[in-house]
């Protein structure tokens, strides 16, 4: 194991671009979310806004990365730390703006020289492909600065890129800052920079807070560069929607949306069947092999992975599940669940964490399982409970099981055998062990422990009361007829 982490990261560091570094910028509160979630721990794809924004700076494999936060620090350090171990957090200060983010974010930079790109952690579909060529751009022609730019048929709200007449970039100005003519021009700030960091320092230095909001903003580094006479880039993004931020309820689904086609095309064309794209859900972390077919009405969610010519759906949701090659999942609810290759389970069935359900074993309709495992060619079709249960090979399961796992005051587990065959509606009272081979009784309840081989029975006398519903349920339909068959009987057994 010490070898394999020393060979991963000995990898990592020939692959390092030791003159790269990247700054995410993610401590505003992002008051259009109207959430109490900080708006980058916002989630599409399976993950946080940040958690996309981090993924896509580290395939870049820069020598560094710093993350700046503010609003609710702790909840966001800790998503940062989970999704990039090795970024430095560092703190803004009541200096408000994106500038004075980037300066602070440059004092855990002190000793590096390079390039520094900076993302917004609002950003999330920015891919790394594209921010790759934005960086080989900047360094083809040794930029002082180098700005992603999108074009937008409608820029309300979003900072302008304002060229000049041979198209060079003079400045960005932001919305409420801008004139009307410029407001009127279609070129919006992407918020994604490269900067060679000489430059960057020295201009940051030089910026006020003299404009609408009272900010110290990053955008003002550009006319401040030019100025200097230093080469000021502006590319245009290939996908729009990657180069937009997300600001509220409603760009944050639109995101989600975009993502996820990206996503299902993805899959479509690594062999994935998906009949209905627009109502398929796929996260990002997911791993599906080929031939799967989903069907529509489908959500495969965290990190599932569900192997060679498995069907799931229609209506199914998975939650971080593992399904084997073969497998049949039909609207089902499934969380933290194993299901093994040609089994079937569904439809409306409800799998919880923990359960387990082995090779060609069946999970049938209405069946609930919790924390238990089911061995091979084992059966629970119809109408059961099966919580904290260790099930054999080769066991069938008659409607109506219920193992009863609770005394009210802890959970205990019943074991049941390999080839064992219950009867229908059977209550396997915890802590209860059924032998090999053992078979019980329809309506058993099993409180004690089965030998194997044996029949399990818990059978008392069928008592009949005569004319009970006449006489105490008097003017009722059934009492009327059971007058009815009575009388019938009577001239029956008269002729």
């Amino acid at each position: 194991a010490v070898r394999s982490r020393f060979e991963s990261w000995r990898r990592s560091m020939v692959n390092t671009d030791t003159s790269l570094a990247v700054i995410v910028l993610a401590a505003g509160q992002g008051t259009r979310m109207r959430s109490a979630t900080p708006k980058v721990l916002h989630r599409i794809g399976g993950r946080s806004l940040v958690g996309h924004v981090l993924a896509t700076a580290q395939a870049l494999q820069p020598a560094r990365v710093v993350t700046v936060v503010r609003h609710e620090r702790d909840l966001v350090a800790a998503e940062i730390a989970e999704q990039a171990p090795d970024a430095i957090v560092v703190d803004q200060d009541d200096v408000p703006g994106t500038g004075r983010a980037v300066e602070v974010a440059l004092e855990a930079l002190a000793d590096f020289d390079g390039d520094v790109v900076v993302l917004s952690g609002d950003v999330p579909l920015l891919q790394s492909d594209t921010l790759a060529a934005l960086v080989a751009a900047h360094r083809e022609r040794a930029a002082g600065v180098t700005v992603m730019s999108a074009l937008l048929d409608d820029a309300t709200g979003y900072g302008r890129v304002i060229r000049d007449a041979s198209g060079d970039v003079l400045r960005i100005v932001e919305q409420k800052d801008a004139s009307d003519a410029e407001r009127g021009v279609g070129e919006i700030n992407a918020g994604v920079y490269v900067f060679r960091i000489d430059a960057l320092r020295v201009h940051l230095a030089e910026i006020g807070t003299d404009n609408a909001q009272g900010e110290k903003y990053l955008t003002d580094v550009i006319a401040l560069a030019r100025a200097a006479q230093r080469p000021v880039g502006a590319a245009v993004a290939p996908d729009t929607a990657a180069a937009l931020g997300v600001n509220d309820r409603v760009q944050l689904s639109e995101a989600a949306r975009a993502l996820n086609a990206r996503t299902v095309r993805r899959w479509q064309l690594d062999g994935v069947t998906v009949l209905d794209p627009a109502t398929t859900w796929i996260d990002v972390d997911v791993t599906l092999a080929p031939d799967v077919t989903l069907l529509p009405g489908t959500q495969v969610l965290r990190a599932t992975t569900v192997g060679e010519g498995a069907t799931i759906g229609p209506d199914t949701s998975l939650v971080g599940c593992e399904v084997g090659a073969g497998a049949t999942v039909t609207r089902t609810d499934a969380t933290f669940a194993i299901i093994g290759e040609r089994a079937t389970v569904g439809p409306f069935a409800y799998l919880r964490p923990g359960a387990e359900l082995g090779r060609s074993g069946k999970i049938g309709t209405f069946v609930e399982v919790k924390n238990s495992t089911i061995g091979s060619g084992s059966k629970v079709p119809h109408l059961s409970y099966i919580g904290d249960t260790e099930i054999g090979d080769r066991v069938n399961l008659g409607a109506g099981a219920i193992t009863a796992n609770y005394d009210d005051l802890a959970k205990h587990r019943t074991v049941i055998g390999d080839d064992v065959h219950s009867g229908s509606h059977n209550v396997f009272v915890a802590p209860v062990r059924i032998g090999d081979g053992a078979k019980t009784g329809a309506g058993a309840v099993i409180r004690k422990d089965v030998p194997s081989g044996a029949l399990a029975l818990s059978v008392a006398p069928q008592r009949n009361v005569e004319g009970w519903v006449e006489k105490n349920r008097a003017g009722t339909a059934a009492a009327e007829a059971a007058a009815r068959s009575r009388s019938t009987q009577k001239a029956d057994d008269g002729a």
